[in-house]
């Protein structure tokens, strides 16, 4: 199966959502699945990433190629994310036909809070603390890596911190509800298409 990450900016988010999509498919049965990061177009910012106007000629141009679509933005604080991704779902499944899927999921309130979920943290951060912590990237993640020596490499650290989390992705799936949410999505469409 081929798989195509979307994030809203590819040039950061890319370091985090391979490695932790590599392990839901590993985790949905699917070891072999070849997954990518959409970097052409670079969309840039999460009002791009959930505009049907940008998504659609990315279904169109990767269609024949790619067998499911994973967009993943962030949620920063916006309570009305999950409606506005919900419509993108509806509008590509119109678009795609026979066994293609298109997926939507945001983070909760930012990507680098599940490389975060997959670490020991400090004992004097809580867990429920970064979940809902509106800026959790400044707040957290970025002293993280700085404590973890990890500001020299690219991205700042993601790369690692995500490598790492997809290791504890059992971890993942329980602090990152989100996550478990779309990898139930992603298991019952998978096992849709195994009946047809």
């Amino acid at each position: 199966m081929n798989v195509l990450v979307i994030p809203e900016d590819f040039r950061k988010d890319q370091y985090i959502l391979k490695p932790i999509v590599q392990a839901m498919m590993v985790a949905v049965g699917q070891p072999r699945a070849e997954v990518r990061v959409c970097q052409d177009p670079l969309l840039g910012s999460v009002a791009q990433a959930t505009r049907w106007e940008r998504i659609e000629p990315i279904i169109t141009r990767y269609r024949y190629r790619v067998g499911l679509f994973l967009l993943c933005v962030d949620r920063d604080g916006d309570g009305n994310r999950r409606a506005s991704l919900d419509y993108l779902e509806r509008r590509a499944a119109a678009l795609l036909t026979g066994d293609k899927r298109f997926l939507a999921e945001h983070a909760w309130q930012e990507i680098e809070v599940w490389a975060l979920a997959g670490q020991d943290l400090p004992a004097a951060w809580s867990w429920p603390a970064v979940r809902a912590e509106p800026n959790p990237k400044e707040r957290y993640y970025l002293p993280y890596a700085v404590q973890r020596g990890l500001t020299n490499e690219p991205a700042y650290g993601r790369r690692t911190l995500a490598e790492e989390a997809a290791q504890q992705y059992e971890r993942l799936r329980q602090r990152c509800p989100e996550i478990a949410g779309l990898e139930q999505r992603l298991s019952d469409w998978l096992g849709d298409r195994r009946s047809i």
